[in-house]
């Protein structure tokens, strides 16, 4: 008669102390100095794209402005231009 009994499954022994595995406070501290630096970036990034943004308002507001003031520049120089007509001695004013 054949019996058959199970053989024990071994277990891992460890052979490295778990505190020389965890990046402990050297790798805490390298985390929390990249935190900062990326937040810093980003609010730096923030602050300069905001600055774009403004200037280009500003910048839209001045040419809309300029536009304005030289077709009202047009107008009137067009208003003060004699009207000449064929056959008059003298041109009139608009």
């Amino acid at each position: 008669m054949l019996v058959l009994t199970e053989t024990p499954m071994p277990t891992p022994s460890m052979t490295v102390a778990p505190e020389l595995v965890t990046p402990g406070f050297v790798g805490f501290a390298a985390v929390i100095v990249v935190l900062i630096a990326v937040i810093l970036l980003i609010l730096d990034m923030n602050r300069r794209i905001r600055r774009v943004r403004y200037r280009e308002e500003v910048r839209e507001e001045l040419d809309a402005e300029e536009a304005a003031r030289a077709a009202d520049e047009a107008t009137e120089t067009d208003a003060d231009l004699p009207v000449v007509r064929e056959g008059d001695d003298e041109p009139e004013k608009r």
